[in-house]
């Protein structure tokens, strides 16, 4: 495996930070990898070294305002404009080395990844998305929604707590630990970017039936961050659409200390996909 970083600038002039570890052979497929709120791609190392291993490049990026991307922390002007990011750091993918795309989406990531496909309709060989922030798993106080929604018009770039628990992440709490020292991960969301995803959730939630690619959609069913029952729902209405409920799994299923199932399974549905 060869691992390299690469950069470069959004339509807005935005500096974006991205890694790729490339397998030494000629890969299956090039998978594409978004991440979730408040963490960065760095902490999917492990999952490009199964990955390789299995003969797929693997690429992610730093969403701005996260990571090593530049942007305010945790916020982005627009939707949108996470859209386009997307759309950019597809077409920087080499040509030469395979022509077999996937995304792959967790959490917020997740819910990028179901939007950019409905949304834009890429001609990808399929899509892998984990604990996709369609709906909470806890349903947020009406005055709160009112409350972010206001700011949202008023001051959209105001910074509010992400409200994730660290021990909600994975039941190997190490898992945490690691993720609370990290200089890389922070706690922050905008009201423009709150506001925006919970809003985007619902609609791919409405527009399920739309989703035009093959697609892994799995989710732990103990999850206290994001829906289970919403990811449930979204794979009753995609037309090609293997959904896999992990019992007794918390959010991060990459993290979890059954994770080689997990990422086995995974390669198993790109194996079969390509």
């Amino acid at each position: 495996m060869t691992a390299k970083e690469f950069n470069w600038q959004t339509h807005d002039g935005l500096g974006l930070f991205g890694r790729e570890w490339l397998t030494e052979a000629k890969p299956k497929g090039v998978v594409h990898i978004v991440h979730g709120l408040g963490e960065h791609c760095g902490r999917y190392q492990h999952v490009a070294e199964r990955l390789t291993a299995a003969q797929y490049d693997v690429r992610a990026f730093d969403l701005r305002g996260h990571g090593k991307s530049e942007g305010k922390r945790g916020h982005t002007p627009s939707y949108n404009a996470l859209m386009e990011d997307i759309r950019a750091f597809l077409a920087r993918t080499p040509n030469d080395r395979s022509a077999d795309f996937f995304l792959y989406g967790h959490s917020l990531g997740g819910n990028l990844v179901l939007n950019f496909v409905l949304r834009q309709k890429p001609k990808l060989n399929g899509a892998v998305v984990t604990a996709p922030l369609l709906l909470p798993a806890q349903k947020i106080p009406p005055l709160k929604l009112k409350l972010g929604r206001l700011f949202n018009r008023l001051m959209p770039s105001l910074l509010l707590p992400n409200d994730i628990d660290v021990r909600d992440l994975s039941r190997d709490q190490q898992v945490g630990e690691i993720y609370s020292k990290d200089p890389l991960v922070h706690d922050r969301v905008s009201a423009r970017l709150g506001t925006t995803m919970l809003e985007a959730g619902v609609w791919a939630l409405e527009h399920a039936g739309e989703f035009s690619l093959p697609l892994l959609l799995m989710h732990g069913s103990d999850d206290h961050l994001t829906s289970p029952q919403a990811s449930k729902e979204f794979a009753e209405k995609a037309p090609d659409c293997t959904f896999k409920l992990w019992d007794g799994f918390y959010h991060e299923l990459h993290n979890e200390p059954e994770q080689d199932q997990v990422l086995s399974y995974i390669i198993d549905w790109l194996d079969a996909h390509c």
